[in-house]
């Protein structure tokens, strides 16, 4: 009779009848500049995504600065010219230094990282390397954190930068328009990816900053549902 409790048990555990969570917890680091900066996971992230996922299985790393480039993240940029940045990885290695202490002796079983930049790259007319710095950004975090199966969700850059503030007219911003290509090209290009759309939540000036709070807490909605789809189509 023991026997046979014990192989039904079994069989149901293979066939996935028993809900018994995996191990670990799930990591997500959210970084950018100034729409990432605004953005507070605590009010618009943290809770939607403690709901699906369970409170108890979540570790939340947050830290942005406005205005700043991805060079300030990506250790080894470089400008078509052959340009460096004197500070390159600054913002990198104290986002890092902050996740570290937050996974110390912690099993981490997902890692999710959500990204929100480029206005400073678009000002900077660096559009022409943008892409090659995300997917150095994304090599240099896969070898940090000692892992190749990161999920990246981008907040695409909203079309602000597409639209004069005076009369709303739309104007050719090529660096503006070659970011947001770029970003798209990225997270289309690896089934663990996504971008999000945020043209609609920077209000009816198209503004540089989404609406607050309404834009921001969307957007919070919004990563959400893609960190759960990203979580659930690559588990293994």
């Amino acid at each position: 009779m023991k026997r046979s409790l014990t192989l039904i048990i079994t069989v149901l555990a293979c066939c996935g009848f028993l809900n018994a969570e995996e191990s670990g917890k799930h990591l997500f680091i959210l970084s950018g500049q100034s729409n990432m900066a605004r953005f507070k996971p605590a009010l618009w992230f943290t809770p939607g995504i403690n709901e699906a996922l369970g409170a108890d299985n979540i570790i939340v790393s947050f830290h942005a600065q406005g205005g700043q480039p991805i060079s300030k993240w990506y250790k080894e940029w470089k400008s078509s010219k052959g340009e460096t940045d004197p500070h390159a990885g600054k913002i990198y290695d104290s986002m890092m230094e902050a996740t570290k202490v937050k996974i110390h002796d912690k099993m981490v079983r997902t890692v999710t990282f959500i990204w929100m930049q480029g206005e400073a790259d678009s000002k900077a007319q660096n559009s022409d390397v943008y892409l090659a710095s995300l997917n150095g950004l994304k090599k240099q975090l896969e070898q940090d954190l000692k892992r190749t199966d990161l999920n990246f969700i981008i907040g695409r850059l909203s079309d602000s930068g597409l639209y004069r503030r005076r009369d709303k007219k739309r104007v050719e911003n090529m660096h503006w328009e070659e970011i947001r290509k770029a970003q798209q090209s990225f997270a289309d290009a690896s089934q663990r990816a996504v971008w999000i759309d945020t043209d609609d939540l920077n209000g009816e000036k198209n503004a540089l900053h989404l609406i607050k709070p309404d834009g921001y807490s969307t957007l919070g909605k919004r990563y959400v549902e893609a960190a759960k789809k990203l979580i659930k189509e690559n588990s293994n």
